[in-house]
């Protein structure tokens, strides 16, 4: 499957648009995590377990998007974009949408 921000793909004719798809992961962010993030803030550095999360939740929303996609008969996804949230009572949840255009496209 190819996945790809631009509306075209060099190399390859768009013979047909199937429509949006979206894939959409939600994780919680527990109070340790915070606890971490929260001295990290204090003494500077990166917050690996808040990363850690936003990645898995990235591949998630992929990962949904693609079988989306493939249920659809597509084999390439067009125009992503993606969207980081956080979400919830005080920010307790993290959201990442992804969403794009299914379409078949064949070598040019």
């Amino acid at each position: 499957m190819i996945i790809s921000t631009t509306p075209t793909l060099e190399g390859h004719k768009i013979e047909a648009y199937y429509g949006i798809v979206v894939g959409e992961a939600v994780m919680g962010a527990n109070i340790v995590k915070d606890l971490f993030a929260s001295i990290r803030d204090i003494v500077g550095g990166r917050s690996g377990s808040y990363e850690e999360e936003l990645t898995r939740a990235r591949k998630l929303a992929f990962t949904e998007i693609e079988h989306e996609a493939r249920s659809m008969g597509a084999n390439a996804v067009v125009g992503i974009d993606l969207d980081y949230q956080v979400i919830g009572d005080k920010g307790s949840m993290l959201m990442v949408s992804i969403s794009g255009t299914a379409v078949k496209t064949s070598p040019l």
